[in-house]
């Protein structure tokens, strides 16, 4: 699937936290081959909306869609140019009104457009995902969101996302077997204009994130890394506070203890020219990190390139730290307490006035927002239901 590395990132996350609760999960509940997830409408508008389920069978490792019914159908081959894909939307529920479809084993997506449906193209690697900073692509113009989910043998994992953009407000859910629904996601009233408002008064350029229609309707706010990509925002937004943040630990030292369950576990950052020196406990060299850019600390990736091993360990609290503005006020990473999130005037806007707005400040406004457990996330491992809630845009 065509992605950008934030999206790998989001899904490498629950695609870990699937394994690991699949490694530990008592074998006395069986997660059923599909469980229903319930799509309420309550966004007040008109349009005819349309779902997809779109992702990898865990079962067999093939990329396809799942129906109505929860069953698999695996996409034919691609070429080069894309080809049309087969029509995979399922019709959703009218404003006011709920319906239930089941969702089978899945690491993948469910997405929703309002008034038109989504064009998916493959080609020879696979499906062509939507690229809303390419402005040639054909969603482009359409109005639409997904979610992000792992259901497997360890249970259900699923999420709302704004690491790639901001856009139709929503929230999902998961009711346990006997158990009450948690749920996460939804905006504080008046959440939705607030944030919007509050980008377009952020000065810098953060406004040119919104993306508007012709006919004027809000498409959505394009996360940091790619309104750099679009040349929306400066590309050296960040470059004050990366500057300061190289400067401090070329005389101090940066400790980094990454597994929070691991508390003996710490590694020592040291700057040296553009690059920063990580050693153990040891005093054994780990790993090192070049000087980001600002693209590289909103995507996580590049020169903050996280691989699922120690490196990434290390990456994503620096990328946490960077983007939450922690790093020069604290040199015990990862800081966890909110109360010191954002506070420097250089740091990542998007995010902050994301969880402002969010009516449990729950949010994955970059990839590694889960640090310290600020992502809008939600897991059972018996669940009996899903739910998606559509959102008003007020």
């Amino acid at each position: 699937m065509r992605t950008r590395s934030p999206i790998r990132a989001r899904l490498g996350v629950l695609a870990a936290a699937a394994a690991v609760a699949l490694a530990t999960a008592p074998a006395a509940e069986a997660v059923p081959a599909t469980i229903p997830l319930k799509i309420t409408n309550n966004s007040g508008r008109a349009d005819q909306v349309y779902l997809y389920d779109l992702g990898t069978n865990l079962a067999t490792g093939q990329q396809g869609w799942a129906d109505a019914n929860g069953t698999f159908h695996a996409w034919p081959a691609g070429s080069v140019p894309p080809i049309p894909a087969p029509d995979a939307s399922i019709p959703g529920p009218a404003n006011g009104q709920s319906i239930t479809i089941r969702i089978p084993k899945f690491s993948g997506r469910i997405y929703f457009s309002y008034g038109q449906k989504l064009v998916f193209k493959l080609a020879t690697g696979g499906l062509v995902q939507p690229a809303i900073q390419n402005p040639s692509d054909p969603n482009v113009n359409i109005l639409f969101n997904w979610s992000e989910y792992t259901l497997n043998d360890g249970g259900l994992w699923i999420n709302s996302t704004q690491v790639d953009m901001f856009s139709a407000p929503y929230a999902v859910g998961v009711q346990p077997v006997g158990g009450t629904t948690k749920s996460t996601g939804h905006l504080k009233a008046g959440g939705y204009n607030g944030f919007l408002n509050a980008l377009r008064g952020q000065p810098g350029g953060w406004a040119n994130l919104i993306r508007t229609r012709s006919d004027g309707t809000v498409l959505r706010a394009l996360a940091p890394s790619h309104g750099i990509e679009m040349g929306a925002l400066p590309a050296n937004v960040l470059q004050d506070y990366i500057d300061r943040v190289w400067s401090k630990y070329s005389s101090s030292t940066l400790t980094v203890t990454p597994v929070a369950d691991q508390p003996g576990v710490k590694y020592y950052g040291r700057v040296s020219g553009n690059v920063m020196n990580f050693t153990n406990t040891s005093g054994g060299f780990v790993t090192a990190f070049q000087k980001p850019d600002s693209d590289s600390v909103f995507g996580c990736y590049k020169n903050l390139d996280a691989p699922n091993d120690v490196r990434g360990q290390i990456s994503r609290t620096l990328c946490a730290g960077f983007n939450r503005s922690t790093l020069l006020t604290n040199a015990n990473q990862p800081d966890t307490s909110s109360a010191g999130f954002y506070l420097d005037a250089v740091t990542n806007h998007y995010a902050r006035k994301i969880h402002a707005q969010m009516a449990d400040g729950k949010a994955y406004a970059f990839a590694f927002d889960d640090v310290g457990h600020y992502e809008s996330l939600v897991n059972d491992a018996n669940p009996a239901t899903a739910y998606l809630t559509l959102d008003p845009f007020n």
